[in-house]
């Protein structure tokens, strides 16, 4: 069974997510009988929505409660040195281009390039890994590769 690397933060974002879709199975069930008293079933398309919304919601709790269990809860306020690992907020620079850009690397639930943060098992994270500031890694996108150097680490 593969752990899951998640921070402490993330860890709490998914306990609510899954405190929250347990607290709303009743809510369902009860959308479910009232539509169910509408009528014949099979061309019942409230009942059908209804049971569809309770096996999404079912299917994204057992996901949310293998997640917690397979977590590596990883603090990354006590890390720290002069190799990329997870947690570090690395800054590059495009070769190319010029542009610079600073991402978090964090557990993929966590998550969200517009917040600047990018999961550990993307191809980029995964060439930053273990390199120190001044390395080049290059990245084969969608794109075509792109050539970065990092320009600062930090905790």
């Amino acid at each position: 069974m593969d752990r899951v690397p998640i921070s402490p933060a993330g860890l709490e974002a998914l306990k609510q997510e899954l405190e929250f879709l347990r607290s709303e199975r009743p809510k369902i069930s009860r959308e479910i009988g009232e539509a169910r008293d509408h009528g014949d079933l099979k061309e019942n398309a409230e009942y059908h929505a209804a049971r569809e919304k309770q096996g999404m919601q079912e299917a994204r709790i057992r996901e949310i409660e293998d997640r917690i269990s397979r977590a590596e809860v990883i603090d990354p306020s006590t890390l720290g040195g002069d190799r990329v690992k997870f947690g570090a907020r690395v800054s590059l620079e495009d070769v190319d281009s010029g542009t610079s850009v600073t991402y978090r690397l964090v557990g993929a639930d966590e998550a969200d390039i517009k917040q600047g943060s990018i999961s550990v098992t993307s191809p980029l994270s995964m060439a930053l890994m273990n390199r120190e500031v001044g390395d080049e890694v290059t990245v084969h996108a969608p794109g075509g590769a792109r050539t970065y150097e990092i320009t600062a680490i930090e905790w």
